[in-house]
């Protein structure tokens, strides 16, 4: 409480549900302010800038469960009603799901099953800088993992730089996560000119309901994959299910289902899926100097004026640009790296179709199709940092024992709702 020569000024905090209709404009300013490179507070260097094009929600709205709450800092000055002033100060995002958590013999083939948990995934915290420091990201934080109680939630989980030492430093000591994993977000630009396909490789694209099928039938173990694979693969921003098999053994005509695939499958093949993130946000690379622009925008022109010479050009990143993500990558056999490549090809081709300016993916850090995914050093992420909590309470399935604790896999499967 401060007293002013207007009266007694009286603040307080209070943590809401993000009202759709009137708070959208106070969210983006927020955001805008927040985001690195948004506000005036960037520092000129090179930085990314995030646009989610009017939709504050739109990294949690396809998710099965979700809620985006706000932080309003309420002032009242003499007591007084009608002397109240209302601000937005901060935002967070989360959504309840249910994912594979571990793995358990069965008596029935196959003979390891899938054990599955609701998890509670936040991301978007954000804190306007004049109103940090004051407990309003700890408050976010409490108040999205009671809503993830009360959705029978067992754990929380959240994915950071692993140089945000501000959010790990939240999480972490305050919070009582666990650092649990270290994947790597993987990204290519989309070349002036297209990647030509593998002429030993097949690439059938599988209709939703064959990609289902190879998906829980192959990869249902692995961590993080979600119970509502159909969902997700039914979604409007799904661009499809690729497959990579050798010249001779299928293709769009003899493709004989996912089952039998299975059952016949060849030597080696690999999948992925492709998701459409450029009709849910733009991203835009900040504090370029003019140099770097011109000599991007040269590399462009060559690039198209000899496409045959398939030179790296910069794609126009320097003013908002759209991409798409890969997800569910996987395959088998002592080529599938080369088959992974080969669909990483059509998937940068795709992009090109689309005017994308980026192909990104997330893998685990050790995946060994991780060698065979395209990316430019400078615009990935080696690490990124994914903390997790787990609440007081049994799992489904008590064999699998705490997740926090357990040795990562060879793989992950990253949802591509909540990139």
């Amino acid at each position: 409480m401060v007293v002013d020569s207007g009266g007694v000024v009286t603040a307080a905090v209070v943590v809401r549900e993000y009202d759709e209709k009137k708070d959208c404009k106070a969210v983006e300013k927020v955001e805008n302010i927040c985001e690195v490179g948004g506000g005036p507070s960037s520092t000129g260097k090179l930085s990314l800038y995030t646009d989610l094009l009017g939709d504050p929600i739109c990294r949690v709205r396809h998710s099965p469960t979700y809620l985006m709450l706000v932080a309003e800092m309420v002032v009242v000055v003499g007591g007084g009603v009608d002397k109240e002033r209302r601000e937005i100060v901060g935002m967070i995002r989360g959504c309840v799901k249910t994912v594979t958590c571990g793995t358990k013999f069965s008596t029935k083939p196959p003979d390891v099953v899938p054990v599955y948990d609701k998890v509670g995934y936040i991301l978007g915290l954000r804190v306007s800088p004049s109103h940090r420091r004051m407990g309003i990201g700890l408050k976010l934080v409490r108040t999205m993992e009671q809503w993830f109680v009360k959705n029978d939630a067992q754990y929380s989980y959240i994915a950071t730089e692993n140089d945000n030492q501000a959010s790990i430093n939240l999480f972490t000591q305050k919070c009582n996560y666990s650092k649990f994993r270290t994947p790597s977000i993987l990204v290519q630009p989309v070349f002036a000119h297209r990647i030509r396909p593998n002429n030993k490789i097949n690439v059938i694209k599988l209709n939703p309901a064959d990609a289902e099928s190879l998906y829980r039938r192959h990869f249902s173990t692995t961590e993080f994959f979600p119970h509502d694979i159909d969902s997700v693969l039914n979604n409007k921003l799904n661009l499809g299910t690729f497959l990579a098999v050798p010249k001779g053994s299928y293709d769009a005509v003899s493709w004989p289902g996912a089952e039998k695939f299975l059952t016949g499958r060849p030597e080696s093949w690999a999948v992925l899926s492709v998701w459409n993130c450029k009709d849910v946000m733009r991203l835009e690379v900040r504090g370029a100097s003019r140099v770097r622009k011109v000599f991007a925008k040269t590399t462009r022109v060559v690039d198209r004026a000899f496409p045959w010479l398939n030179l790296p050009s910069v794609p126009e990143v320097f003013g908002p640009f759209g991409f798409h993500f890969l997800y569910g990558l996987g395959g088998e056999g002592p080529k599938q790296v080369k088959y992974i490549k080969a669909l990483c090809g059509l998937a940068h081709n795709l992009g090109k179709e689309f005017g994308c300016g980026v192909v990104a993916t997330e893998v685990a850090s050790c995946d060994p199709l991780k060698l065979g995914i395209p990316h430019w050093k400078s615009l990935s992420c080696a690490e990124d940092l994914w903390c997790m909590k787990k609440f007081g309470k049994i799992g489904s399935d008590e064999c699998v024992g705490d997740w926090t604790k357990s040795p990562p896999g060879l793989s992950i499967f990253v949802d591509p709702r909540e990139f």
